[in-house]
């Protein structure tokens, strides 16, 4: 077995923050069951012991939401003791937080510190466009207190990167955002195209996006990037990243990036096993640690077929002279088309994308394979 990725949820779809976007939310909505409260610590001892006996080399533990500090610090204290006390194996053992920063405070910051925690705190971008869309639960803009975390996560030396939603909002303002960014030191990127609501087949809404603007703010965050690349002063951006990677003949840390479902295990708050975090959904569970073994749970997954489901594409998808480095992206984003196969709703922005910038992550694939 190689190394195992759990993905934990230890406050559900609670949150205490009220974005007008948010999938998770769309998800917890559409499930018989909905929030499942905070995990039990029966259950995170299960979590965190089955892990460890399962996997094999290395084990990554990232926490996510809904907000997983709502579990509480001691929560967390407890996952740091409970990785020693099962750790028989001297597997190394990371540990992830995806927060929207509203709580963290100084103790935060320190434990995650010593802890050695990669935090990834959800920001998107200046405040104009951030309080549109990231409320608290009256409704006021978040960006003043995100903004603090990020100060003090730097304060403590915490590494962190930003998590953008390219939305309506964000997508015309990417070259103010970028620069902010920038300025205040945020050298880790992440963009994450607004998903759609599960009930709506095609882009819109207030916040989604077209398919035209999504190619435009690629290009546009591309053309920003390239010109600090030349400089030699160009923030990490995993997107554009992977796509050197794959071109270089590499393997993308990012499925969406891989074009197949990877092997997710993403654990809700009672113990529940999903496939991926966009599927966290009645229909789509495959065990519970409380009850199965990681091994049940990979023999459910593979009768399941979720993996092979997302090898469906296509043949035009699969015979553009793009599909080497798109490969058809996140499957959530695909449309069934042509005989039941599927492409996805954002083709037409990566073919916009890949039209104006191919050559040039071809070149940057090639500099740095020559060490040029």
């Amino acid at each position: 077995m190689p190394a195992l990725n759990v993905m934990i949820k230890p406050a559900s779809g609670l949150c205490n923050m009220r974005c007008t976007y948010c999938f998770y939310t769309d998800e917890v909505n559409h499930r018989e069951k909905g929030n499942l409260g905070l995990m039990s610590p029966e259950t995170l001892e299960n979590v965190i012991r089955k892990s460890l006996e399962f996997a094999e080399g290395q084990c990554t533990f990232a926490f996510q939401g809904g907000e997983p500090t709502l579990a509480g610090l001691g929560f967390f204290e407890n996952v740091i003791r409970l990785e020693k006390k099962y750790n028989r194996h001297s597997l190394v053992i990371q540990n992830a937080l995806q927060t929207n920063g509203y709580v963290l405070d100084e103790s935060w910051c320190r434990f995650l510190h010593e802890n050695h925690f990669l935090v990834g705190l959800s920001i998107d971008g200046i405040r104009c466009t951030h309080d549109s869309c990231r409320r608290d639960k009256d409704g006021n803009g978040t960006f003043s207190k995100v903004f603090e975390a990020a100060q003090m996560l730097k304060a403590y030396h915490v590494e962190f990167n930003v998590l953008t939603v390219v939305n309506k909002k964000t997508a015309p303002r990417i070259s103010r955002i970028y620069e902010q960014y920038r300025k205040w030191g945020f050298s880790y990127q992440q963009y994450i195209a607004c998903l759609d609501s599960l009930e709506n087949d095609g882009r819109g809404g207030e916040y989604g996006l077209e398919p035209e603007v999504y190619g435009r703010f690629l290009i546009d965050l591309f053309e920003l990037w390239y010109m600090d690349y030349r400089k030699g002063r160009q923030p990490y951006i995993r997107q554009f990243e992977n796509y050197i990677a794959i071109l270089m003949g590499s393997y993308p840390d990012a499925c969406e990036q891989n074009g197949v479902c990877g092997l997710q295990n993403v654990v809700e708050a009672d113990g529940s096993v999903y496939p991926c975090d966009f599927y966290v959904l009645d229909g789509y569970g495959i065990g519970n640690l409380n009850q199965n073994s990681f091994a049940e749970i990979y023999e459910k997954r593979a009768v399941s077929g979720f993996v092979e489901n997302s090898r469906n594409q296509t043949a035009r998808c699969k015979n553009c002279r793009y599909y080497f480095v798109c490969r058809g992206g996140c499957h959530r984003n695909r449309v069934e088309e042509e005989q039941g196969q599927a492409v996805n709703c954002f083709c037409k922005s990566y073919q916009m994308f890949f039209d104006r910038c191919y050559d040039r992550l071809c070149r940057i694939a090639e500099e740095l394979s020559f060490g040029n």
